[in-house]
């Protein structure tokens, strides 16, 4: 299992998430695409965003997942990655290399919306929440759901319901996710 964090490193959310999936019996990596030491606070959510834009960005962190994923795929016969927010956008465009992952799993990747010609290889669980304050939610499930291979649900909150320490938190859908996840996992293959 790959876990690919927020635009705010790998912090405790990503560490407690880490700890969990490790209690499924698999396996679990989470790489840093900051590329530093740095882990931002949610209070840095401006610094945060500038850091990953401007010093990182999508295609050099997508770059960076998919040579750890064509590394890990010597080691193991089954990957399985999953992304929270700018996390869940790059595993989506994992999603479409072939035989890199067997499936993806991915938490409010609101730039999911900027790669909709991406035709997913492995099967896809996508997780968005009822709101987002830039784009319309459920225009954007509708249009993913028609892809092949790929299930996308809304859950109620806002972006961060799976986080612990964010202000946006839903203890029930981050509960259901997890839930659902797991079940996701075990059709696919998976040890959990």
């Amino acid at each position: 299992m790959v876990v690919l964090h927020e635009i705010y490193g790998i912090n405790q959310h990503i560490i407690n998430i880490c700890l969990d999936l490790s209690k499924e019996q698999v396996d679990v990596f989470a790489p840093n695409m900051l590329q530093s030491e740095t882990m931002f606070n949610y209070d840095q959510e401006n610094l945060a965003y500038d850091n990953f834009f401007n010093y990182v960005g999508f295609d050099r962190a997508f770059n960076q997942i998919n040579t750890l994923l064509f590394n890990l795929r010597k080691r193991y016969n089954r990957i399985f990655v999953v992304g929270f927010s700018v996390g869940a956008t790059i595993a989506w465009l994992c999603s479409k290399e072939q035989n890199l992952c067997n499936a993806v799993i991915g938490f409010y990747g609101s730039r999911i919306r900027d790669y909709l010609e991406v035709n997913p290889s492995c099967p896809v669980l996508l997780f968005f929440p009822t709101q987002e304050v830039s784009f319309n939610v459920s225009n954007l499930v509708g249009l993913i759901n028609t892809k092949d291979m790929v299930f996308a649900k809304q859950l109620n909150g806002q972006h961060g319901f799976a986080n612990p320490s964010s202000p946006n938190y839903n203890k029930q859908s981050s509960y259901q996710a997890y839930q659902d996840m797991i079940l996701f996992m075990n059709r696919q293959g998976g040890q959990a």
